[in-house]
Formats: C-alpha cells, sequence, structure tokens
C-alpha cells in the first residue's frame, strides 16, 4: 500500500513544528488501522460502506 497521508497536509497543519521523517511513517501506520477498523465494523455490521460512525 502507498502513502495513506499526504506529508504537505501534515507539514502544514504542524506549521510552526518540525517534523521528523520517521513521523510520516508512524502516521501512514496509525491511519492503516484506523482504516482495517472501521472497514471490519461495517464489514462486521454487514454493511460494504465504511461509515463516519466506524471510527
Amino acid at each position: 500500500m502507498g502513502d495513506l497521508v499526504v506529508k504537505a497536509a501534515v507539514k502544514e497543519q504542524l506549521e510552526g513544528q518540525n517534523v521528523a521523517s520517521d513521523f510520516y511513517d508512524a502516521l501512514d501506520e496509525e491511519v492503516a488501522s484506523v482504516l482495517d477498523n472501521a472497514a471490519q465494523r461495517a464489514e462486521e455490521n454487514d454493511r460494504k460502506t465504511v461509515q463516519a460512525r466506524d471510527l
């Protein structure tokens, strides 16, 4: 899987802060985990559509 977060967007959101290069990998892993959990919850509820409530 490719990168899930856009580095430029992260830098913009964290304006005024330095961002370590390994932060992006860790953030990508967190986002992947959140997405996997949301997809699993939708599936457990017999839905193919992931919704906000699955977060």
